[in-house]
């Protein structure tokens, strides 16, 4: 059987001059600016034109560029090794959201692969209308531009997947090694933000954070540590939801509190761990006062992330065209109720 994994992440700048484009489809997806395309389109313009500048000081700390798809296509690398066995080929194709290699450079590979099978698998653990949804709309858009007509299935969500668990978990552990005998210490489990109006029209995201920052706190056991969820890369004038990152890193310090900063949302490295949390929190860490400061890296390649994932693909092939969860029959629908744009009830 010849089986094509789709992997979704959001993408990012391989250039200075790609910072720029790069926003502007950003902010031109409505599922980032709902408002009418006669009106998101120039105003994506003019946010990609203002924010360029700033945007480009901050991959200038990674040498121009986003690492981000090859952070992805090492997963894409890890998860064929992992799946291509008996009478399986398996191959790996990643699908990025806003920067190039978009859905459809992806979905015409996947047609020239000619598979037997399709599963999308998207690289956000936590479902939100603005990640997972809006990637999986584009791919439709695509496939059905590229003519692909093979049997497709997906993945939703994973927050508590235990793969993915085992691994968020073993990068904090190594994140928390020889801590400071006379110093207490909090770790903050730290996740992309999201305007409050997001949540409230029924996105799950925030409430499958927090299940996988609960996930991960139970498998550390780790008493001594006391944890907090928190959510960092607030833009805008909007009310977002929190508390934010920096916030907590600011009580930390006015505690006297180490902190231990794990990111949970994100499974790559990319402009948000390696400048956000690596630099810019770490100063201001250091100007509030925390003793110390701790960042574990994100799951990567960690072989515990890579057959958790894999198992995922593996469900989705024996039928399941959803799977939000390992308890979940069926594969079936996590979220509760009030969260009615949850990922599986809109891929019914």
């Amino acid at each position: 059987m010849r089986l094509a994994v789709v992997l979704f992440n959001l993408g990012g700048p391989d250039s200075p001059e790609a910072v720029e484009p790069f926003l502007r489809n950003l902010f031109s997806d409505p599922a980032i600016i709902s408002l009418p395309g006669i009106v998101r389109r120039p105003l994506a313009r003019l946010i990609a034109r203002r924010r360029a500048p700033i945007a480009g000081k901050i991959y200038d700390h990674m040498g121009g560029r986003s690492p981000i798809f090859e952070e992805t296509r090492a997963q894409a690398n890890a998860l064929e090794v992992v799946l291509s066995a008996g009478d399986v080929e398996a191959k790996a194709f990643v699908a990025m959201r806003y920067w190039h290699p978009f859905s459809d450079g992806a979905a015409r590979a996947v047609k020239a692969f000619q598979p037997d099978k399709i599963v999308l698998l998207p690289l956000y653990p936590q479902y939100s209308t603005t990640t997972t949804g809006s990637s999986l709309e584009d791919w439709s858009r695509a496939a059905r531009k590229a003519g692909l007509h093979a049997p497709t299935s997906r993945a939703c969500c994973y927050p508590w997947e235990p793969g993915f668990v085992a691994a968020a978990a073993a990068k904090t552990r190594d994140a928390a090694k020889d801590l400071k005998p006379d110093l207490s210490y909090r770790l903050l489990l730290s996740a992309h933000g999201l305007p409050k109006r997001v949540i409230q029209k029924g996105d799950p995201y925030q409430w499958q954070v927090e299940q996988s920052a609960a996930a991960i706190v139970k498998l550390l056991d780790m008493p001594q540590l006391e944890a907090a969820v928190c959510y960092q890369s607030r833009v805008g004038p909007l009310e977002w939801i929190g508390p934010s990152t920096d916030a907590e890193i600011a009580r930390a310090g006015k505690d006297g509190k180490g902190v231990i900063v794990a990111p949970i949302a994100f499974v790559s490295e990319h402009s948000e761990t390696l400048v956000e949390l690596d630099i810019e929190y770490r100063k201001l860490a250091a100007d509030k006062g925390v003793p110390d400061y701790r960042r574990a890296a994100t799951v990567g390649t960690h072989p515990d992330f890579i057959e958790g994932l894999a198992g995922l693909v593996r469900r989705a092939l024996d039928g399941e065209t959803v799977t939000c969860g390992l308890d979940a029959p069926s594969g079936g629908r996590i979220c509760p109720v009030p969260h009615k744009r949850c990922g599986y009830s809109q891929g019914r």
